[in-house]
């Protein structure tokens, strides 16, 4: 009987210190999911301010031909 308090304790503690070794586990997946999941967001990200800039270079581009266009128009009226 004197035993079977300490086995009782002993059981929880291996209980315990198994849920905590899971835990770390889990926590260890979610971080590396988290780690992995960045690293695609700012490649994303980095590729989306590319194209932004090109768009925005394109446009500027439009826009200097419309006003040479309409520069040109002008001219011819006056």
């Amino acid at each position: 009987m004197a035993d079977e308090p300490i086995k009782i304790t002993t059981d929880i503690l291996i209980a315990i210190r198994d849920d905590i070794s899971s835990f770390r586990s889990s926590v260890e997946q979610r971080l590396d999911r988290l780690e992995e999941i960045s690293r695609k967001q700012r490649r994303d990200a980095a590729g989306m301010l590319v194209m932004m800039r090109a768009t925005a270079g394109d446009f500027d581009e439009r826009v200097t031909e419309v006003e040479e266009h309409v520069a040109a128009l002008e001219a011819r009226e006056h």
